[in-house]
């Protein structure tokens, strides 16, 4: 499928000034200890979505955008106005709240909406409707949080969110986006307790590796197989990863495969066994990709995917934990039994992979990354699954009306699948391919 329209740099003019927005009242200067989940999505994660005409000025839409940032969200949200720095002695990132701020940038386009053509197929040149952090020159000078509004021809506008994913999950960057939201609509936040506090899942003392944890890679074994530069994931001289998840590749296809109802139902048969949409998409698209992707049946295919450790751990994760509360599981098989075995084999080993993760095995994968340092082992044909469907950004209402679509930048990485629920369309899987 053909993308509709690529945004050039001609077609997006950011207007002067780009602005950094502090807290207007004063908040804590502190130094938040990272934990071991968020030093392993040490990472930029890059939202966009679009609005028709809203009823007010699109002018206005940007002003009070900035007030509702800087007057009411940066209170309680303090710590994303700070910076992220690596600590030489423990070797680990830590979060400064230093109030240095957001970066906040206005643009128009000389381009109408209708021009972008199907708002939901994965765009990369969506990316000049953002504003990205890869031109600072060192982790500590990075904003780890940025929006952009762009105005169009028609009157309708984009607004995009980078959030860097050490600081926060997909959940609680949502959450933070329905604050804002409500905020700029004149309401009070719908999510009021917040805990930053990192230290409710800190590795153990000793650390107890209870489980093998194939799904993680030991970072020096993943620069060296990419070839990177000698600088390690968490170099204090670099505002990103050498090893970037949004590397651009060359000669890409870019595919929105789309799921009835009636196509899951029949996937869920095929199962035999009662499974969820998630396990029996995770276990066909696992399937399909083993196929295309792999030309030796013995090579081992393995399909990774993130779980959430709320319901998992005891005693549970405070109300209002802002961090990372999601872990890695993976599921792997001979190409060749993946391709010969029934469906049903391969929703079976999804299953088995999430029903793995329990207590004992979240506070192992704690102590794993403690000891051995790593990142999700997306390497050898392995990918990542993520399910954005989960998240309600089809309700986002800034004060402008509901989107028309809102989702991921597409961004060139075929190591991993992004599962939307789009407007008009039931389940939609966004993947990318060679």
């Amino acid at each position: 499928m053909e993308l509709s329209c690529l945004i050039v740099d001609l077609d997006v003019k950011r207007e002067a000034p780009i602005t950094l927005l502090s807290p207007e009242n004063p908040t804590p200067i502190e130094t938040v200890c990272l934990s071991n989940i968020d030093q392993t999505v040490a990472f930029p994660v890059e939202t966009i979505f679009f609005y028709d005409a809203p009823p007010v000025k699109t002018l206005d839409i940007v002003e009070i955008l900035k007030r509702s940032v800087s007057d009411v969200l940066l209170i309680p949200y303090y710590f994303m106005a700070g910076r992220l720095d690596f600590n030489v002695e423990t070797k680990r990132l830590e979060l400064l709240c230093n109030n240095a701020g957001i970066l906040f940038a206005s643009a128009t386009s000389r381009l109408k909406l209708e021009e972008l053509g199907n708002l939901s197929l994965p765009n990369p040149s969506f990316r000049h409707l953002i504003l990205q952090t890869d031109g600072f020159k060192s982790l500590r000078e990075t904003p780890v949080f940025t929006i952009q509004v762009t105005r169009f021809k028609c009157g309708g506008l984009s607004i995009g969110f980078v959030t860097n994913h050490s600081i926060m999950d997909g959940r609680s960057a949502a959450e933070m986006f329905e604050n804002l939201a409500a905020i700029c609509r004149g309401e009070g936040m719908k999510y009021k307790n917040l805990n930053n506090d990192r230290s409710c899942i800190r590795a153990r003392d000793p650390p107890r590796i209870m489980f093998d944890h194939p799904e993680y890679t030991k970072l020096a074994e993943y620069t060296t197989s990419f070839s990177t530069s000698s600088s390690s994931f968490t170099s204090p001289l670099q505002s990103t990863p050498p090893i970037s998840l949004s590397k651009p590749l060359k000669n890409n296809i870019f595919e929105m495969l789309s799921f009835t109802s009636d196509m899951i139902e029949c996937l869920k048969e095929k199962a035999t066994n009662k499974c969820s949409t998630f396990e029996a998409i995770v276990a066909h698209l696992w399937r399909s990709r083993a196929r295309a992707v792999f030309e030796d049946p013995n090579q081992t295919s393995s399909v990774l995917f993130a779980v959430d450790i709320r319901p998992k751990i005891s005693p549970p994760l405070p109300d209002g934990y802002i961090g990372n509360a999601v872990i890695t599981a993976s599921a792997s098989a001979s190409v060749k039994s993946l391709i010969e075995k029934p469906f049903s084999f391969c929703v079976e080993l999804v299953q088995e992979a999430i029903e793995r993760v329990t207590d004992e095995y979240v506070r192992s994968v704690i102590d794993w990354l403690e000891v051995n340092k790593g990142v999700p082992s997306t390497l050898n044909g392995n990918f990542f699954v993520s399910a954005w469907w989960k998240l309600p950004f089809h309700e986002l209402d800034f004060g402008c009306g509901k989107p028309v679509y809102g989702g991921p930048v597409g961004q060139n990485d075929i190591s991993r699948l992004e599962l939307s629920d789009l407007p008009r369309v039931e389940w939609s899987p966004l993947g990318y391919s060679i």
